[in-house]
């Protein structure tokens, strides 16, 4: 005969749960008002606030703000309560290096590991950014939709799920930050375009040492690319 489950325990497990949720919603909507500037670098985030804000106890509120800065958007400083992230210049190059070397290592593991089905798909992808980009040639490269973003779609298809986890859930949520910080490189979305279709030539090709390589030196273009533009 199975023991019967308390109802204070229950009762316990069916708010944590429910508080779990609020959490995730509100964790996602701060992440998504980040990334889209609508919550600004330095901006305050007042757990009180937002509770009345989002009609929930401050718990869930403060599970979320513990999960943002985790993933490295928020910062807690003292005296001052929890602030979105200004990042600096130097705060840029250093995710770019970090980041030349992570995703040439997707970029040779993708070759091997994404289907044909998946390479079809991201061909599709690249060309319809180029039809945007050759209607404006000295327009930025923009890719708002995550789950069409090129570099998304790569380190999904390395197939690694430790690697997969670093670019998209550490790497790209603070590198979009930094973008909307220090702005787009002008003149830099075409060039940066077809870089990616040498990229994809190369993964289609499944030879995976040159499409680490060009991966490689496509971030450090865009490296090279922001240096020139001065300090921000």
């Amino acid at each position: 005969m199975s023991t019967p489950i308390n109802v204070s325990t229950q009762m316990a497990y069916s708010e944590g749960a429910r508080r779990s949720n609020q959490s995730d919603a509100l964790f996602d909507m701060l992440t998504s008002a980040i990334m889209a500037g609508r919550i600004r670098p330095g901006e305050k985030l007042n757990e009180p606030a937002l509770a009345d804000e989002f009609g929930v106890s401050r718990a869930p509120v403060r599970e979320a703000l513990r999960r943002l800065q985790e993933k490295g958007l928020v910062t807690h400083v003292a005296h001052q309560g929890v602030r979105v992230i200004s990042p600096t210049l130097e705060d840029f190059l250093s995710l770019l290096d970090v980041r030349e070397a992570l995703e040439g290592m997707a970029c040779r593991l993708a070759a091997t590991a994404m289907t044909d089905v998946e390479f079809e798909k991201l061909a599709a992808i690249v060309e319809r950014h180029g039809e945007g980009l050759h209607s404006d040639p000295e327009g930025p490269y923009v890719q708002n939709d995550f789950d069409n973003d090129f570099h998304v779609r790569i380190a999904m298809g390395c197939r690694n799920p430790v690697l997969t986890g670093l670019l998209c859930e550490q790497f790209y949520p603070r590198l979009k930050l930094c973008r909307s910080r220090h702005g787009l490189l002008k003149g830099r979305g075409l060039a940066a375009w077809k870089e990616h279709r040498r990229i994809l030539a190369a993964l289609v090709e499944r030879d995976g040492d040159v499409a680490e390589i060009l991966m490689r030196r496509h971030i450090r273009a865009a490296r090279e690319a922001l240096l020139a533009t001065g300090p921000s």
